[in-house]
């Protein structure tokens, strides 16, 4: 069982590598990067590529580990007693599952994905410590123990907005996804455009490239930009020439609006061009 890309996602040699070691250490793979590096998609890829199931757990800001083995919904059953409904009797009827009980209770092996983890508090990874090494949890209000029938692929995304605790850190094995070079990202755009217009793609990319060099950028244009760029300039039919030999300093590339997604950085780019004009 060895992962080694799809036909929709491109996966260099050592995030194959990390994906692989992971699974055979039985370790959670913590997958950090840029945004728009592919990092959630590696997990549904994984799953597809293994033909596993995928549970997703998006992790927000006031997300709490318990959530993700299960809650206890003491609201319904408290409105069903009021009502005289015969489940009230039956406290199972109250416990709506989490993501890992459902992964855990997979007939086959799954792909677990736990997306951004660095949204939550700062103990939230601690929290999951002994249920991620046990492959195990207590249900208290039903005095259930629940054991992984298969120990699930666990992929965990950080956009590294928070360090994350070393006691977490020493259970994961770690890969970060370095932003793409231009033979990689050509690779991606023709596996999403195949055929695409090689005169348009390289102008593209040299656009890309230049403007993600520009110093004092707020966001960098990521992948998924570019593919959103990309499909704008067929859509509307720009010209190859119009982008080569584009320097990010003097013009603003058309429809910027995919690339450039803030006030900062458009006008950034507007000054540049300004004095670029008053330079010459």
């Amino acid at each position: 069982m060895k992962f080694t890309g799809t036909d929709t996602y491109v996966a260099t040699a050592d995030l194959n590598l990390a994906v692989n070691a992971a699974i055979t250490l039985g370790r959670p793979l913590l997958i950090k990067g840029e945004p728009g590096t592919g990092k959630t998609m590696l997990a549904e890829e994984v799953a597809r590529a293994l033909e596993m199931p995928l549970y997703q757990w998006h992790v927000k800001s006031t997300t709490k580990a318990s959530q993700g083995l299960y809650e206890y919904d003491a609201v319904s059953r408290l409105r069903d007693s009021q009502l005289g409904d015969v489940r009230v009797h039956e406290i199972g009827n109250y416990i709506v599952k989490g993501k890992l009980w459902e992964a855990f209770e997979s007939e086959q092996r799954a792909v677990l994905l736990i997306d951004e983890i660095d949204k939550a508090d700062i103990e939230f990874p601690n929290d999951l410590l002994q249920e991620l090494d046990r492959m195990e949890f207590y249900v208290y209000e039903t005095r259930q123990l629940i054991k992984a029938r298969h120990r699930p692929v666990i992929i965990i995304t950080s956009n590294n907005e928070k360090e994350l605790p070393d006691a977490f850190l020493r259970r994961c094995f770690f890969h970060y996804i370095r932003f793409p070079d231009a033979e990689t990202m050509t690779q991606i755009v023709e596996v999403h455009y195949p055929g695409i217009k090689q005169a348009l793609l390289k102008g593209a990319l040299e656009t890309f490239f230049g403007m993600r060099e520009v110093p004092g950028l707020k966001k960098k244009p990521s992948t998924s930009e570019l593919l959103d760029w990309l499909k704008l300039l067929v859509a509307e039919e720009i010209p190859s020439e119009t982008l080569h030999s584009r320097d990010p300093g003097k013009t603003i590339p058309p429809l910027h609006g995919a690339l450039l997604k803030n006030e900062q950085d458009l006008g950034l780019f507007e000054r540049l061009v300004g004095m670029s004009r008053r330079g010459r």
